[in-house]
């Protein structure tokens, strides 16, 4: 369109010069040739490490993802990026880990060595693990949804529009967690109170869920009874569960009302009430639905 709107040939040549340049910046190194001796030591690396932990290879040879299982059957997979000086310099390593993985890498190394250091790293995270998926097997989490290897939070559901957010230190996952109750004040101030009260009874012992039982003094609701749609209820105000992936985390206090709404749907709403009032970065209303 630029190039259309030229009026004569200067200008044309002026802005097809503008735009070449543009274009030129913005290629990246991945597609310039490597040299011969990249390829090969590429290559070589690869057979050493074995094609059976290969899960891609892209075209160019400059990007390749290798497969790993831990020791509980976990799948995982490291992505490597690799630039034109290696292996004097190590490749950008993408992993999905709860915590920053540092390659250590010297002239000599090669991908075995990162293997290693990924395989190292993978025990290392195995109680962190191992307390999530237990969660996520025996309790009904409302979020996230589909929660990824580095993800540290779950929100379980306890009861009707009553849940706790549970944050684990991925360094300490049998110490107790941060602990966030969301629903309305009669039902989640018991469960503070239990929580504050039978702290010292924390068992590193035991299992992260164990505990969690044992403390808030709760069986959670189980996924063998139970479905999702007994704790997922929809936001009262645009009658959705999912609001640009959040789900409702506010809850009306009256405990003969209790509906659930979107933190963003009840703040829009609220604006718009005259009879709302805001204090600092806290706004007080009446209910949508129950007017109190």
């Amino acid at each position: 369109q630029r190039l259309h709107s030229c009026p004569d040939l200067v200008s044309f040549m002026l802005e097809l010069k503008t735009i070449l340049e543009i274009a030129l910046k913005n290629t990246q190194d991945l597609h310039i040739p490597r040299p011969p001796e990249y390829y090969s030591c590429l290559v070589r690396d690869l057979e050493i490490l074995g094609w059976n932990k290969v899960a891609y290879v892209d075209t160019g040879l400059t990007i390749v993802k290798l497969k790993a299982e831990d020791s509980c059957g976990r799948q995982h997979l490291i992505t490597l990026k690799l630039n034109a000086k290696y292996p004097t310099e190590p490749p950008d390593c993408l992993v999905d880990f709860p915590v920053q993985f540092a390659v250590s890498w010297m002239p000599q190394s090669s991908l075995i060595d990162i293997y290693n250091q990924f395989l190292a790293a993978l025990e290392s995270l195995k109680e962190f693990w191992d307390a999530l998926d237990e969660i996520d097997g025996k309790t009904w989490v409302l979020e996230p949804e589909n929660p990824t290897r580095s993800a540290t939070t779950r929100r379980i559901a306890i009861g009707n529009n009553v849940s706790v957010n549970v944050e684990v230190d991925p360094r300490h996952p049998n110490m107790l967690p941060e602990c966030y109750f969301l629903g309305a004040d009669h039902a989640v101030n018991p469960l503070r109170t239990k929580l504050n009260n039978n702290m010292h009874l924390w068992d590193p012992e035991i299992s992260l869920l164990q505990n969690l039982r044992e403390l808030l003094e709760i069986d959670f609701p189980s996924r063998a009874v139970l479905e999702k749609s007994d704790f997922a209820k929809d936001c009262g105000i645009c009658y959705a569960y999912r609001l640009d992936g959040a789900a409702p985390d506010h809850v009306c206090d009256d405990p003969r009302c209790g509906q659930p709404f979107h933190q963003a749907c009840l703040y829009e709403w609220l604006q718009g009430l005259p009879t709302s009032r805001q204090s600092f970065n806290v706004i007080f209303g009446e209910c949508p639905y129950c007017n109190k």
